[in-house]
């Protein structure tokens, strides 16, 4: 278990948020991840993970053209990812993961190009722009190290977004208890 994973695992929890899961290039390590964390049943909705890429179109909406014409590792795909596990699995947060392992190239792509997303609640916190981020890693190792980074790397993002969201909350309330000044 990791201290993102668990630290994750304790934002949602403070805030009441579910999440949801899409993966491509991590085929599961990300929901492992997260659910190797005690009390993880209360914020974890699910996953999909959707390696052939008729799946991201399938199963989390990715728009068919957008695979056609750029194939599945591009930052669309993975906001799109996100955002249709979000959906599909009716969460108030999704990630996603897409990008090439190796150790061959994907889709034009180099070994170690990854996309990581996250779509969240719109307007959550006070004066944030929720919605979808996305985050291009150029990653170095072996496919075991390019995956791993990943995961990281996508708990890393979503963090982020719940710490703006926790912070946000917290000056609503500061906010609120000084008579709106």
């Amino acid at each position: 278990m990791s201290s993102e994973a668990a630290e994750v695992v304790r934002l949602l929890t403070v805030n009441g948020g579910t999440l949801a899961v899409a993966e491509s290039l991590t085929g599961g390590l990300v929901a492992a991840e997260i659910t190797s964390v005690p009390g993880a049943s209360k914020v974890f909705r699910g996953s999909v993970t959707a390696y052939a890429t008729a799946l991201k179109q399938e199963l989390l909406g990715v728009d068919a053209t957008l695979l056609a014409e750029r194939g599945a590792v591009d930052p669309q795909v993975a906001a799109q990812m996100a955002a249709g596990v979000r959906k599909a699995l009716g969460a108030d947060w999704g990630i996603a993961t897409t990008g090439v392992a190796g150790p061959d190239r994907q889709d034009g792509q180099d070994v170690g190009t990854v996309f990581v997303a996250v779509d969240g609640p719109s307007g959550a916190g006070a004066g944030s722009a929720r919605g979808g981020k996305v985050a291009h890693l150029r990653l170095n190792g072996d496919r075991a190290e390019i995956r791993m980074e990943s995961v990281r790397s996508v708990l890393a993002l979503l963090l982020t977004e719940l710490a703006g969201e926790q912070t946000g909350n917290e000056r609503a309330q500061d906010t609120e208890r000084n008579g709106g000044f």
